[in-house]
């Protein structure tokens, strides 16, 4: 570990949460149950006998003192749909009432119709959003349909000329006036995420020049819509994957924000690697100072190497020294902490680091900041329900209904 992440406050608090809470008998906190057949994706905060699920207490610990003045904004994925809001605040409760001030959530990404955001798909998040000025919505947005549909590298090629004329423009324009509507127009668009691997129709390597035009296209077209204040994040996969990342990067003026996504993968390699690696950790934060461009971790979580206390150390060590805008650890097994009873002792530190921080105080936040009230009332749609599709990938994918039910990925 670096000298900067020594010295770091988060940096020592982990150091002391391993050697006490992992070197002891670490056991998953009593809150996270396993089902009767063992799943292990099933774990559920007890709840009440009406619908929704109870906020899970916390560890029965007080509060630190500590605040998030100089800390990223915290948040997780634990479900796209209703219920990732009311998850949050069992986590935030689990934490010791940590406050989670990011949502993320994403865009099913099988039909044009969806990627608009669809009526009733984005209301539960829009007004979590309102609630308070100083929470942050995150939203990955799918740049073409049939994203998981396993196109071949041909198909997409001739997509994304298409793209870059212009034939999909209005589906985005579509989807910036619904955003402003709901009265949540400076949402983090996570777009196009993760573009330098395979799994994704949306994926750049075919042709990246057609993929930056048509980046380019699509955050011209939504900027365009009057009332908008979005960002737009550029989060590609750590490391080399199928091609090179910097190639697939649009340009200064169509990017606001270059996150990464990152889990503890491959098999085997150690932090150091992951820093170090070509187009590793270290090279985004190096490339996003040379752009001038805040950080963001979008995922991230444990993965191939299972618990891993030493990941777990290192990632929450790197992310304390390089202060991104936001990270968002991926909740659901085998990434999780909080919602996956797979990994004891890295979710042990992860809660022994990060519980009672508190959000800004609200005197410091600027007058106006919230945004404004939806300009119309969104007329009320059944929610859109697209079948699931299958991938290797860590990604998770909104086409399930909660990805701690959703099949665990091949490890």
């Amino acid at each position: 570990m670096s000298t900067g992440c020594r010295r770091s406050a988060l940096g020592r608090l982990a150091f002391a949460a391993a050697g006490v809470v992992v070197s002891a008998a670490v056991v998953v906190s009593p809150v996270l149950k396993a089902d009767a057949t063992g799943n292990r994706g099933a774990q559920r905060c007890p709840g009440p006998a009406g619908p929704g699920p109870s906020a899970c207490p916390g560890n029965g610990a007080p509060p630190s003192p500590g605040t998030t003045a100089n800390s990223p904004a915290l948040g997780a994925y634990l479900n796209y749909g209703p219920l990732g809001v009311e998850l949050m605040k069992g986590l935030s409760n689990w934490l010791d009432g940590s406050e989670v001030r990011v949502g993320r959530t994403y865009l099913p990404g099988d039909r044009w119709s969806n990627i608009e955001g669809a009526p009733g798909f984005l209301d539960s998040w829009a007004g979590w959003r309102r609630a308070k000025a100083d929470r942050l919505l995150v939203l990955n947005v799918p740049m073409m349909e049939r994203n998981e549909g396993r196109l071949p590298d041909a198909e997409v090629r001739r997509l994304l000329r298409r793209a870059a004329a212009g034939e999909f423009d209005e589906h985005f324009r579509a989807l910036a006036q619904r955003l402003v509507e709901l009265g949540v127009p400076d949402t983090v668009l996570v777009l196009g995420w993760e573009m330098n691997g395979i799994t994704y129709t949306h994926r750049c390597g075919p042709d990246p020049q057609d993929w930056q035009t048509y980046w380019r296209r699509i955050v011209s077209v939504m900027r365009a819509v009057p009332g908008q204040e979005f960002r737009f994040d550029f989060a590609p996969n750590r490391g080399a994957d199928a091609v090179s990342w910097p190639r697939c990067y649009p340009g200064d003026d169509v990017v606001d924000i270059i996150g990464m996504d990152s889990y503890d993968q491959p098999r085997g390699i150690t932090f150091d690697r992951q820093v170090s690696e070509p187009y590793g950790l270290q090279y985004h934060v190096d490339f996003a100072k040379a752009h001038r461009k805040p950080i963001s971790y979008p995922e991230w979580g444990l993965y191939r190497n299972g618990d891993s206390v030493p990941y777990m150390l290192r990632m929450l060590a790197w992310m304390d020294e390089h202060k991104p805008l936001y990270e968002s650890v991926t909740d659901y097994c085998p990434h999780g902490v909080w919602l996956c009873s797979t990994n004891p002792r890295a979710s042990a530190l992860f809660r022994a680091a990060l519980s009672g921080r508190r959000g800004p105080d609200p005197a410091s936040v600027p007058p106006g900041s919230a945004p404004p009230a939806p300009t119309a009332p969104p007329t009320p749609r059944p929610t859109p329900n697209p079948a699931p599709t299958p991938t290797p990938r860590p990604t998770p994918a909104p086409s399930s209904h909660c990805p701690c039910n959703r099949p665990e990925l091949p490890r």
